[in-house]
Formats: C-alpha cells, sequence, structure tokens
C-alpha cells in the first residue's frame, strides 16, 4: 500500500530575522540573494558616506582631467576642448546608481529600526507591569508591617508582664510573713491559690 505523499511545506512569509510585515520569497535562494543584495546596498551606502570615498573621487577626477589635459595627443581619450565628456557621463552614471543604492539602504533600516521600535515598545509595556505588580506588592507589605508588633511595643508589655510579676511576688511574701503562718499555713495556701487562680 502507497503512502500518499505529504504536500510540501510552505515557507512561512517571513523569516525571524527579517522584520514584520515584509514577505519574504518561497524559495530560500530567492530569499538569500536578496538578503545578500541587501548587504551590498548598506555597504555602498556606508561606503560612500566616508571621507575616504571623498578623497579618492576627488583625486580619481583630478587624474582624469590631467592625463586628459597634459598627456600626448594621441593617449588622451576624453578631451578638455569638447568639456570631458567621458568624465561627465561616467559621474553622472556613478550618481544615477548610487541614489537607488543609498535609497534601498535607507528602507532596510527603515524595516530595522521598525522592528526596534516595536521591540522597545513591547518592552516598555513589560516593564511597566512589572513595576505595577512591584507597587502592589510593596503597598501589601506596608499594610502587613504596619499591623505588626513593634520592637517597643513588646518590650513595654514584656516590663508590664515583670511588674505585675513583682507585685504578686511581693503579695506572696507578705502573706507569708503574715503570722497567721505560725498557725497552720492556711492563709498563705489561700491567698497563693486565690493569687494564681487570677492569672
Amino acid at each position: 500500500m502507497a503512502r500518499p505523499e505529504q504536500a510540501p511545506r510552505a515557507d512561512r512569509d517571513y523569516a525571524l530575522d527579517s522584520p514584520k510585515g515584509l514577505r519574504a520569497s518561497a524559495r530560500r535562494g530567492n530569499r538569500i540573494s536578496r538578503d545578500r543584495f541587501g548587504r551590498f546596498t548598506e555597504f555602498v551606502a556606508r561606503a560612500m558616506g566616508t571621507p575616504a570615498f571623498l578623497l579618492f573621487l576627488s583625486l580619481f577626477v583630478i587624474l582624469w582631467m590631467a592625463f586628459n589635459s597634459y598627456a600626448p595627443q594621441g593617449w588622451r581619450f576624453d578631451d578638455a576642448a569638447i568639456g570631458f565628456t567621458a568624465l561627465t557621463l561616467v559621474l553622472s552614471l556613478q550618481a544615477s546608481y548610487a541614489a537607488p543604492l543609498i535609497l534601498l539602504a535607507q528602507n532596510r533600516q527603515d524595516d530595522r529600526d521598525r522592528v526596534q521600535i516595536e521591540q522597545d515598545r513591547q518592552r516598555a509595556e513589560r516593564n511597566l507591569a512589572d513595576t505595577e505588580y512591584l507597587a502592589r506588592e510593596v503597598v501589601a507589605l506596608r499594610l502587613l508591617v504596619r499591623d505588626m508588633a513593634s520592637k517597643d511595643f513588646i518590650r513595654a508589655e514584656l516590663r508590664a508582664l515583670l511588674e505585675e510579676l513583682d507585685k504578686r511576688d511581693d503579695a506572696l511574701t507578705a502573706v507569708a510573713d503574715d503570722p497567721a503562718d505560725a498557725e497552720g499555713g492556711a492563709p498563705v495556701r489561700r491567698v497563693a491559690d486565690t493569687r494564681l487562680g487570677d492569672a
């Protein structure tokens, strides 16, 4: 009995490392090539925004103009008499490709910023919930601590109990020294039983 063929697993609309809402191609190869091209655009945008690129471009233009102005006539390929047409064409071509590459790099950066903002918002919501929970716990602890007996209160209660015990001890000692004790000790026992019954 032949097993039914499983339907090919459809790729997700987005990968974990791509911003939410961007639809990637169903083929992995296209996604990799798009990502590679995106990294290339970012590299170009970063390279063109450096002083080294401006210095290199300036030296290139100066050497081009100097060679086509002072080199022997047979070696020149762009005449100064006609306004360096080839140089103008090269610089225009460079500018026409640089602008879209920079815009593509900015779009990728905007997508990353959007993802970062969403993650920051979620993190802020979690922090707010945690802070509210901790505030409620602190209030509950304050209420519990307020209802607990303080150290001074416990000391005062113990002092009062000790004074009461001292008074009872003094009363029992006074009754024990009573002359009626010589007649059989019944009053002493009766007074002691009465004091203990009150306690």
